[in-house]
């Protein structure tokens, strides 16, 4: 079963995709905020990750530069898909995340519960 980090929030949208993920065969972990999203990308491996960027406490741009960092030391980071999936959708926005090794960029509001899953499902066949 592919571990996806779902990097939320809104606990609505928590909801959503939770239980749209894990219908669809993922098992799911939760962050609310950028500091436990660190602490699980420490302690665990994911196949996927889906980052919100604008977050409590450490936003999910830090996310991506600590990431990059951790790569040197936990080499299987370097295999995780991260999707960023955000309301953030200026052409510098989309620029940066790719820099910063982001797989896919979504606009929260241009896709359906079922668009983001079938996207992630494409990212790790």
């Amino acid at each position: 079963m592919k571990k996806i980090l779902l990097v939320e929030d809104d606990p609505f949208l928590i909801d959503i995709y939770q239980t749209k993920l894990e219908n669809s065969g993922f098992e799911v972990e939760v962050a609310e905020n950028g500091e436990k999203a660190l602490e699980l990308l420490k302690e665990k491996v994911f196949d996927s990750m889906l980052l919100d960027i604008v977050l409590p406490r450490i936003d999910g741009w830090k996310i991506l530069e600590e990431i990059k960092k951790m790569k040197e030391e936990k080499k299987d980071l370097e295999k995780m898909k991260i999707i960023v999936w955000s309301n953030l959708g200026e052409k510098e926005d989309v620029k940066k995340a790719l820099s910063l090794g982001v797989t896919s960029y979504l606009i929260k509001a241009n896709f359906t519960p079922s668009e983001v899953v079938r996207e992630i499902e494409k990212l790790l066949k």
